[in-house]
């Protein structure tokens, strides 16, 4: 019998179009993962419900109208093209689709359409480098949950995390060398923050937030940290771009509330050496291998006028993996190394 494995890119998710209704669903199904805002019930439905998505739908849609193209949102367009080119690269034992954590196409519609194919096992890679709950984690819940349901469940394999995965390095390597890294004064890694008190919960060996370079190195006490595989992810590329550790900066954006987040911010670096003159920065995005609001408005908009401000000129985003050749192959590497 030939056998056939199903292949699932499971990614964050977005709205189903730019507009007030699509974004508040889209807000409200996010924002209320006990994953994502880890308050008790209560709170957090009181949080979203009452405060957080009434006020952000508006705001949010203008960004979302902003980022849109004529063929729909940048994460499901090159969501489609990844999973189509994998596809062909994989080959007929393979059934791949793709699934949003929120929204659209749902996780469990993903699986039924591979579990109809008749596939005897199922791989599960959520489209996150490093591991977080509140992304690989809230994934993996999900597909669980879903398959729970089931009275057949298929062999399950679930990538964890692939944050130094030499595919991936290379693709974000070469995507850096189509600008003359020399000729800017600053090099950021921005990633994606959390609240620091997430990375306490998944601390159990008494190790988080310790000292200021607990991060700054993997090992059997943190290698489920998403920091320190954020930091781990910055000294692959940088190895491979011969950068100096004075010539870059490893970073977190888009923080949400009062509660201390992981540091430094974004915003703070870029105000720091904006004061020391520096006029050109380079911005990588490690933590996104598509580009979405958090790289092409967050970046290139809202943190390029405020650099502007501070008296800097250009704030220049690597962009994402999107559909590069070399992101498409090392998908189908690290799809082929895991089974």
């Amino acid at each position: 019998m030939d056998q056939k494995t199903g292949v699932l890119l499971i990614n964050l998710g977005t709205p189903d179009a730019p507009d007030k209704k699509s974004v508040y669903r889209y807000l409200k199904q996010f924002l209320l993962d006990p994953r994502v805002i880890d308050e008790p019930w209560l709170k957090r439905n009181l949080l979203v419900r009452g405060i957080i998505v009434p006020f952000r739908a508006k705001p949010s849609s203008d960004l979302y109208k902003q980022l849109w193209t004529e063929e729909g949102s940048p994460l499901k367009v090159f969501g489609y093209k990844l999973r189509d080119e994998v596809q062909n690269m994989l080959g007929e034992h393979y059934v791949v689709e793709l699934g949003m954590r929120y929204q659209n196409p749902s996780i469990e519609s993903a699986i039924d359409k591979v579990i109809e194919q008749k596939v005897s096992r199922l791989l599960i890679l959520p489209l996150f480098p490093q591991y977080a709950s509140a992304t690989t984690g809230s994934v993996h819940e999900e597909v669980m949950r879903i398959l729970s349901k089931r009275w057949e469940i298929p062999e399950v394999k679930m990538i964890n995390s692939f944050y130094d995965f030499p595919e991936m390095i290379d693709a974000f390597v070469e995507r850096g060398k189509q600008y003359e890294i020399d000729s800017y004064d600053h090099i950021l890694f921005s990633y994606h923050g959390l609240p620091e008190r997430q990375l306490i919960k998944a601390d159990t060996s008494n190790h988080c937030l310790q000292d200021e370079s607990c991060c700054q190195n993997i090992s059997e006490k943190n290698q489920f940290c998403y920091s320190a595989q954020c930091y781990a992810t910055t000294a692959a590329i940088t190895k491979k771009l011969n950068l100096s550790p004075d010539q870059y900066t490893v970073c977190f954006q888009s923080r949400l509330g009062k509660t201390p987040w992981i540091q430094p911010y974004t915003s703070d670096v870029l105000e720091a050496l904006a004061e020391k003159g520096a006029k050109k920065i380079l911005v990588f995005c490690p933590a996104f291998i598509c580009d979405c609001i958090e790289t092409t408005i967050e970046i290139s908009e809202e943190y390029q006028e405020e650099f502007e401000e501070m008296g800097g000129e250009k704030v220049q985003l690597v962009e994402g993996l999107n559909d590069h050749p070399l992101w498409i192959n090392a998908v189908t590497t690290l799809v082929k190394g895991n089974l």
